[in-house]
């Protein structure tokens, strides 16, 4: 088998038993980009030469007889809004075409650390802002599966590049499930960890307290050991968790056996895509037969989950856009004064869908319908915080689809903006309440198109062990 197939535990394995070397498998990659990175375009920046050196310090290492970790010269990428010192970092951007950072972010520092082969920057919607990766200024991303469809958003180009063996594992940023969502789509784990697990150190923000980094892996072992390698506590992020993280590999014991799996009656009943609902219903057939218990119940408040994400979240974008002025940051465009510079700028700089969610936001915070809009969303906020406590007293992982549909058409939602935010239904309540949440490929569609289709888990604040466990146990009999 080609090395560029497997996943990281495994070519770590060939690397300790030097059945393989650290530039081969960086070599294999990044002969399988030349060969398929025309077609799926997962990269907005490609940095091969950087990979080589990393590869090379870990052959050095092993050939002195260094230990080296799991993740050690195993090649990656990462998604193009998290700070890369001396590496452009555009976020698929307009505005930001030639930004090179002088400092790397808290993920990107860790990566470093373990000598990971970077191999470039991975294409997005703009700014995080889309479920399809069709807002980015450069490129549209294709699905592996199918170069006609989307490979899901924000981070497409994350999800592409390792359906692809373009990359072994990456980085990406979920901000209402721009991780779990384009996992579906292109059959890969895609975790978004706990609110605060995760260093948002130098990532751009897009929604603050919705934001958050996590990996895309082959399976869910990666998946944990890629966790391990990025979390921690970091002083410069003041909502990072102060706790000594745990090993999330030893979460991998395969015994859900007694654990009780959640099911909402909403997202399986009628209104479902037979092929999602089918593909859930499957699944937790899985679970039952390996001794798990599951409980359906009903979760109304749920219907406030997406109006609350779309008055909350393009709130913050607002506040965090306003420093892409051409003043503070970016480009500048100059008009005949001080305004006309911010509106050409602006206007000429930033891509549609980031415009429009500025200017929702803008709408939502402004005198007279603050406490209409972003008061009463906050509050909507803080009950469903309160009704999922309530609910992970009972049940010890919620299980439901990571999105409503297969992969769609490249070109088929563009026009229809209410339809594209649709494709966030199922994913939007992990980040609104803060808690961790995985998706694992669950199967193909039935129809023909052979489409990846998913499942998504979400645990309780902090309980990242337990979605992995569940996880793991299912990728395991699947």
């Amino acid at each position: 088998m080609e090395l560029y197939k497997l996943t990281a535990h495994e070519l770590h394995d060939m690397l300790v038993k030097k059945e393989a070397s650290s530039e081969e498998i960086t070599k294999s990659v990044l002969k399988r980009i030349d060969d398929v990175e025309n077609k799926v375009e997962s990269y907005i920046t490609l940095t091969p030469e950087l990979a080589l050196e990393s590869a090379k310090i870990v052959d050095k290492k092993i050939a002195n007889g260094e230990e080296i970790s799991v993740l050690e010269g195993i090649p990656m990428g990462i998604k193009d809004n998290i700070c890369t010192n001396g590496l452009k970092t555009t976020c698929a951007s307009k505005m930001l075409n030639n930004f090179v950072p002088p400092y790397d972010a808290f993920v990107t520092k860790k990566v470093k650390a373990i000598n990971a082969p970077i191999l470039g920057k991975l294409n997005m919607d703009e700014f995080a802002m889309g479920s399809s990766t069709e807002n980015s200024y450069f490129k549209k991303t294709k699905n592996p599966f199918d170069l006609n469809k989307v490979p899901g958003g924000s981070s497409g180009g994350s999800a592409a590049s390792v359906a692809a063996d373009i990359a072994v594992y990456s980085l990406g940023s979920d901000t209402g499930g721009s991780i779990r969502q384009p996992a579906s789509f292109c059959g890969v784990v895609g975790m978004k960890p706990t609110y605060g697990t995760v260093s948002r150190y130098s990532l751009v923000a897009f929604a603050s307290s919705l934001d958050q980094i996590g990996p895309l892996t082959k399976d869910v072992t990666d998946c944990a050991l890629v966790l391990n390698a990025i979390t921690g506590h970091d002083s410069m992020d003041s909502t990072s968790v102060n706790l000594t993280p745990p090993d999330y590999s030893k979460s991998l014991i395969n015994n859900v056996k007694g654990l009780k799996i959640g099911v909402p009656y909403e997202y399986v009943g009628d209104g479902i895509n037979e092929e999602v609902k089918n593909s859930i219903l499957q699944s937790i057939e899985v679970y039952e037969k390996l001794g798990a218990t599951v409980e359906y119940f009903n979760m109304s408040v749920a219907k406030y989950a997406l109006p609350v994400y779309y008055v909350i979240c393009p709130a913050e974008v607002s506040s965090n856009m306003a420093r892409f002025d051409g003043v503070k940051y970016g480009k500048v465009i100059e008009g005949e004064n001080l305004l006309a510079n911010y509106m050409e700028t602006r206007g000429k700089l930033l891509g549609k869908e980031v415009r429009r969610r500025i200017m929702l936001g803008t709408y939502v915070l402004s005198a007279g319908y603050y406490d209409a809009y972003y008061g009463k969303a906050l509050a909507l906020r803080e009950i469903l915080k309160n009704d999922f406590k309530k609910i992970f007293e009972e049940v010890d992982v919620v299980a439901m689809p990571t999105a409503p549909t297969p992969a769609f058409k490249i070109g088929e939602k563009s026009d229809n903006p209410l339809e594209m935010y649709l494709a966030d239904v199922f994913t939007i309540t992990a980040n609104l309440i803060g808690s961790p949440s995985i998706s694992i490929p669950s199967g193909l569609t039935s129809d023909g198109t052979n489409l990846p289709l998913s499942l998504q888990l979400i645990g309780s604040f902090g309980d990242d062990e337990k979605i992995l466990e569940v996880a793991g146990d299912f990728e395991a009999i699947k």
